[in-house]
């Protein structure tokens, strides 16, 4: 191996090990930035540890809406059919929220992983755009 081509591999060998820990340092940066998303059999199965911020998916369960009557705290399940979590916020709710809908709530389960606080809520809305009745 001549002089050129080993300049040529100490370079290449240079930019791999910077690429690399480019992307190391990148990747711990965002680790502590990531909510991931869980469904509520998940949740029942202790994959989330109790205190640590994720994200909730699920479809929020029929007659299962409690209001309080003298602040804004409402209370209702968030079911995958197969498990369900119940949630408790504080706050105004999404104008699409209602029971039977999609939803997807960030916060975090009590100890026994069952009580979700929730810090925010955010409703999916279908897909079926309808044209607006012109008058």
């Amino acid at each position: 191996m001549n002089a050129v081509q080993k300049r040529r591999l100490y370079f290449i060998v240079f930019l791999l090990v910077m690429m690399i820990a480019v992307v190391s340092l990148a990747l711990y940066a965002l680790k502590q930035n990531i909510n991931l998303f869980y469904t509520p059999t998940q949740v029942a199965n202790g994959v989330v540890a109790a205190g640590r911020s994720f994200h909730l998916g699920g479809q929020v369960k029929n007659g299962t809406m409690r209001w309080s009557p003298n602040n804004l705290q409402v209370s209702f399940v968030v079911s995958d059919t197969l498990h369900d979590v119940f949630v408790e916020y504080t706050g105004v709710l999404p104008d699409l929220f209602r029971e039977g809908q999609y939803v997807v709530v960030e916060g975090s389960v009590d100890q026994g992983g069952r009580i979700m606080q929730a810090t925010r809520v955010l409703a999916k809305h279908d897909e079926r755009y309808k044209p607006l009745a012109s008058g």
